[in-house]
């Protein structure tokens, strides 16, 4: 993949730079596997805010992705498609079956490359396996945490964990952030990176485009009323006025751990992501 740069005709275009979509082979998604996507602009029953930021976007329908990987038959790459709704590309399979799929599109994944899951398959990108199958050192990505249940970890674009060590029926895996968590070897993963790796160099470029994928205006605490904001009042700039900043609610920003001390799965991670 590659980040194409326009020439400074405006002020946006200087700080704009896109991806080229040089991976993208088919442009119109699978009818069958589509869902309707429902905004609620971040209000709950009630009608009431209770996620900030959310509102409008482009209309999306949702691409029902098979994150489970459990149709075993060979199954053949159709083609590469763009999805609205996650940083990966995805690609759309069909099995021998008849039975057509849409799942993450790994890096050097291409148009009529055959990949296979099971316990049997190859170590290749884009085939899934238990990890008890998968040997030490292989990078993988879309991991289950629970046998059966689907991928939950490293899904994101450019994502890849490594399989560190398998022990008493657990394995040790490095996620992308340097946490070391332990998994069950009979959870699948599938093998290889995950494709549109440069997204993350990507520059939006200017405000609208953010309106587009339905993110609306954050406001500084600074700038508002003492009533609005912990942050808020004085005369000019003023200082934040506290030990440290905190969010609308008087929460601490920074460094603030929210995770539950007495979290059931805190046995599971056998490193943090912060080396502690």
């Amino acid at each position: 993949m590659a980040v194409i740069k326009y020439k400074p005709t405006t002020p946006a275009r200087r700080n704009m730079s896109v991806a080229s979509f040089e991976e993208i082979t088919k442009f119109s998604p699978e009818k069958s596997l589509l869902a309707v996507k429902k905004k609620n602009a971040g209000r709950n029953s009630y009608g009431r805010i209770t996620v900030r930021h959310h509102g409008g976007g482009n209309k999306v329908k949702y691409r029902l992705i098979d994150f489970k990987r459990t149709n075993e038959t060979p199954a053949t790459v159709v083609g590469i498609e763009y999805d609205p709704n996650r940083t990966a590309y995805i690609a759309l399979v069909q099995h021998e079956d008849g039975q057509k799929a849409y799942i993450i599109a790994p890096n050097g994944l291409k148009d009529g490359d055959v990949i296979y899951s099971g316990a049997d398959a190859d170590i290749k990108v884009g085939n899934t396996l238990p990890i008890a199958n998968i040997p030490v050192g292989t990078f993988i990505h879309n991991i289950e945490l629970y046998a059966g249940k689907g991928a939950q970890l490293v899904r994101s674009a450019g994502a890849q964990a490594q399989l560190m060590a398998k022990e008493n029926g657990m394995a040790q895996v490095r996620l992308p952030s340097g946490e070391v968590r332990l998994v069950g070897l009979n959870c699948k993963a599938t093998i290889g990176q995950i494709g549109n790796i440069e997204h993350e160099i990507v520059r939006v470029g200017k405000a609208g485009k953010t309106r587009h994928m339905g993110i609306r205006p954050t406001v500084r605490g600074s700038v508002m009323n003492p009533c609005d904001h912990p942050h808020g009042g004085g005369e000019g700039r003023s200082p934040i006025g506290r030990p440290g900043p905190v969010t609308p609610w008087g929460k601490p920003a920074l460094g603030y751990k929210t995770r539950n001390k007495k979290a059931r799965t805190n046995k599971y991670i056998v490193k943090r992501r912060n080396g502690k």
